[in-house]
C-alpha cells in the first residue's frame, strides 16, 4: 500500500471523528441549554454519512487478517477492544456517577453490568465492533452479495420499522453492519475510487457540489431517514467522505485532520469526559451566547484535549490507558498494540 492511500485513510478517519464529536457536542449541548444554532445544521447534514463512512473506513482492511490464524483474529479483534471497551466504560462510569459511587456502589456497579450488554454510552462504536468482526469470521465463506443483498435488505428493514425494538446491538447491526461490510468486501473499489478523485480533482470536486445539494436538500425534506433512501445516502455520503480525504491527501493539506484521524481512538475514548466540562461550563457562565458558536468551542476542546493528553501520558505508565499491556493479550510476547491502530482500517 502507497503512502499516499495511508494519507487518505487517516483523513477520512479525523473527518469521521470530527462528525461523531460534533454531533455529541452540539445535541448535547442544545439539549442542555434548551436551544439550537448553526452547527445544528450542521449535524443534520452529516447524520445521513457519518456512521456509515465511520463503519466503512473500519472495515477497509479486514482482509488482511481475517484468515488468519483464529487465535491471533480473536486477539486482534474481540480481546483488542473488549479491553479498551471495559477500561474506559469503568473510568466514565465512575467519572459522571460519582455522587452515586459515594452513596450506592453497588447500583454504580450495576450501572456498568448493564452496560456489558446493553451500551448507552458514547463507547457503543467499540462493542459493536465487537460483533462485526465476529459475526464477519463467522461467514467469510459466504458469497459477498449474498451478504451484502442481506445486509442491505436489513438496512431497509430497520428504516422501513419492520425490526422490533429489542436489543440495541441488533438493531445498530441491521442498520450499519452493511457499510462495515461493504468496507471489507469492496475494499479495492473503495481504493480505486480514492486513485481516481487524486487524477481528477476538478471533476471530484464538481461531483461532490452536487452531491452536497442532492444530500442537503434530502435532508432538509425529512427524507434522510427514509427507506432505501438512507442506504443510498449513507454509500454516497460515504463515497463523498473518502474523496474529500482523497483530495486531502492529494494536496497535503488539513494536517490537523490526518492527525486527528491517526490517533481517532484516542479521541474517540476520551471526548466524552472534556465534552462534558467545557458543556457544562459553558451552560453555567453563558460566555458565549450563541449556540453554534459554543457548539463549536465545545467540539474544538473535545477534539483537543484527548491528544494533548495522550501526548502527555503515552511514555509515561498511564500509557495503558491507549496501549494493551502484555498481560491482557493472548500472546504476550508480541510488541504491545497501541488502541489508535486498530479503529479504523491500518493494521500493524
Amino acid at each position: 500500500m502507497t503512502k499516499n492511500r495511508i494519507d487518505w485513510v487517516d483523513y477520512g478517519k479525523g473527518i469521521c471523528i470530527i462528525l461523531v464529536v460534533m454531533m455529541h457536542s452540539t445535541l448535547n449541548y442544545g439539549e442542555m441549554v434548551g436551544g439550537t444554532g448553526w452547527m445544528h445544521d450542521v449535524v443534520a447534514f452529516a447524520k445521513p454519512f457519518r456512521m456509515p463512512d465511520f463503519f466503512l473506513i473500519a472495515g477497509l482492511f479486514l482482509s488482511r487478517s481475517i484468515n488468519g490464524p483464529l487465535v491471533d483474529y480473536i486477539d486482534r479483534k474481540v480481546v483488542h477492544f473488549a479491553y479498551f471497551y471495559l477500561l474506559w466504560l469503568g473510568l466514565q462510569t465512575v467519572a459522571f456517577e460519582a455522587d452515586l459511587l459515594l452513596s450506592d456502589p453497588a447500583d454504580v456497579a450495576l450501572i456498568f453490568l448493564k452496560q456489558l450488554i446493553f451500551p448507552a454510552s458514547s463507547l457503543w462504536f467499540i462493542h459493536q465492533l465487537l460483533f462485526f468482526y465476529v459475526v464477519t469470521r463467522l461467514i467469510a465463506r459466504v458469497p459477498v452479495l449474498a451478504v451484502f443483498a442481506v445486509a442491505a435488505l436489513a438496512h431497509v428493514a430497520f428504516y422501513a420499522g419492520w425490526i422490533a425494538p429489542s436489543w440495541s446491538v441488533t438493531e445498530r447491526f441491521a442498520n450499519w453492519y452493511v457499510f462495515f461490510f461493504a468496507g471489507y468486501a469492496f475494499a479495492p473499489l473503495v481504493f480505486r475510487l480514492a486513485v481516481a478523485v487524486r487524477g481528477h480533482g476538478m471533476v471530484a470536486v464538481s461531483a461532490l457540489a452536487v452531491w452536497a445539494i442532492w444530500n442537503a436538500q434530502l435532508v432538509s425534506v425529512g427524507l434522510g431517514d427514509a427507506p432505501v433512501i438512507s442506504l443510498v445516502l449513507g454509500f454516497a455520503g460515504a463515497f463523498a467522505i473518502v474523496s474529500v480525504a482523497s483530495l486531502l491527501a492529494r494536496f497535503d493539506v488539513g494536517n490537523a485532520i490526518r492527525y486527528a484521524g491517526k490517533h481517532s481512538i484516542v479521541i474517540y475514548l476520551t471526548f466524552f469526559i472534556p465534552m462534558k466540562v467545557a458543556q457544562k461550563g459553558l451552560a453555567m457562565t453563558g460566555l458565549i451566547p450563541d449556540v453554534g458558536w459554543a457548539s463549536l468551542s465545545i467540539l474544538v476542546f473535545a477534539l483537543a484535549a484527548p491528544l494533548a493528553f495522550h501526548f502527555v501520558v503515552r511514555k509515561t505508565p498511564l500509557a495503558f490507558l491507549y496501549e494493551r499491556p502484555a498481560m491482557f493479550r493472548i500472546n504476550n510476547a508480541k510488541t504491545p498494540r497501541p488502541a489508535k491502530e486498530t479503529i479504523g482500517p491500518v493494521e500493524a
